[in-house]
């Protein structure tokens, strides 16, 4: 249920109506915006009269949300997160680059990859530590090795990191981490996102494989619901019957997204398509589409990469593709720094 305060009211009268809700066994979310305050009610609201709601003269109206989502619903916080990482922001117009190596490979891998991307523009630094890999005989990252790196790239970029966790057991080499990904394969694992849920770090959710958006926006709602509103969605193709591409980019999943939800959304081209020559199309298509940010797989080696060399750009193909995308987002975004 969503109450909708009018402009002119005071706080301790928001203070003395939040404080009756909660008496009724129902939790209060409250979204303060330029003109005006919203309360969301989670929980039981079957025994809330609404008509007396109503009727008081500090509400300006009163409905009832049938979405199984709360947290992440647009309705219950109609302005856009803005969720900040070091000096980078994503959401409410402000467009972020994350560009990174499939998987870590090497100290000087990593930080040439780093060094280059940041100086194109990129925002965020990606890198794999721990990867899953459908074949088990393929190269599963360096693990705990692979975050330690990350760090020294972060040190020498001054690039926040995103890397992806797999496990609950995992959790404790991600001290140094800026931004926990979890991956397509975990978008299901109720567990590790109800930890999310109360870990002090922005979460970067992919969409499952064959997972609806409402899928997706219920998984966002599992983080949320633990306390944790700082979550990045993330389109990266579903599978299909089509087999010339990785996966399926769903483009359309961005403005669905977003008349859903306030939540940023981001884009993957590189696992989307699977292949190198489509990701610069696809990234500008998402940022026509009005995407938050793009996360893009760049290598100084693609065709010796331990993982994923096929979708990945060289840095100057980033720094082409970049350029591009600027351009865009100055016309959709209305100039806001991409």
């Amino acid at each position: 249920m969503i109450v909708q305060l009018k402009a002119s009211v005071r706080k301790e009268q928001v203070s003395q109506l939040i404080s009756w809700f909660r008496g009724m066994g129902v939790d209060v979310h409250v979204s303060e915006g330029s003109l005006q305050t919203i309360l969301g009610l989670i929980g039981d609201t079957s025994r809330l009269d609404i008509d007396m709601i109503k009727a008081l003269d500090i509400v300006e109206n009163v409905q009832r949300i049938q979405e199984p989502y709360k947290n992440a619903n647009r309705k219950f916080h109609p302005d856009d997160t803005v969720i900040e990482v070091g000096n980078a922001k994503i959401g409410g117009g402000n467009f972020l680059c994350i560009a990174g190596p499939c998987s870590v490979e090497t100290e000087e891998q990593i930080c040439d990859v780093a060094n280059a991307v940041a100086k194109a523009g990129a925002g965020m630094l990606r890198g794999g530590a721990f990867k899953p890999r459908t074949s088990p005989y393929s190269f599963q990252g360096l693990g705990a090795e692979g975050i330690r790196l990350l760090v020294e790239a972060k040190k020498a970029s001054g690039l926040p990191i995103v890397t992806e966790i797999m496990d609950l057991s995992q959790l404790k080499y991600f001290d140094e981490v800026d931004v926990i990904q979890v991956g397509a394969r975990n978008m299901q694992n109720f567990e590790l996102l109800k930890e999310m849920g109360h870990v002090d770090k922005p979460i970067l959710l992919k969409r499952g494989l064959s997972s609806t958006l409402e899928e997706l926006l219920m998984s966002a709602e599992y983080i949320m619901a633990g306390g944790n509103e700082r979550v990045i969605l993330c389109e990266r193709g579903i599978r299909t019957f089509e087999t010339y591409t990785r996966n399926t980019l769903d483009v359309s999943a961005i403005p669905v997204l977003k008349s859903r939800t306030h939540l940023p959304v981001i884009l993957d081209p590189s696992h989307g398509t699977g292949i190198a020559k489509f990701v610069k199309p696809m990234s500008l298509a998402a940022a026509a589409a009005g995407a938050d940010g793009l996360i893009i797989e760049v290598h100084n080696d693609p065709a010796h990469a331990l993982c994923d060399g096929p979708q990945s750009l060289t840095p100057e193909a980033f720094l082409d593709l970049k350029k591009d995308v600027d351009r865009i987002v100055s016309v959709v975004h209305g100039g806001a720094e991409a």
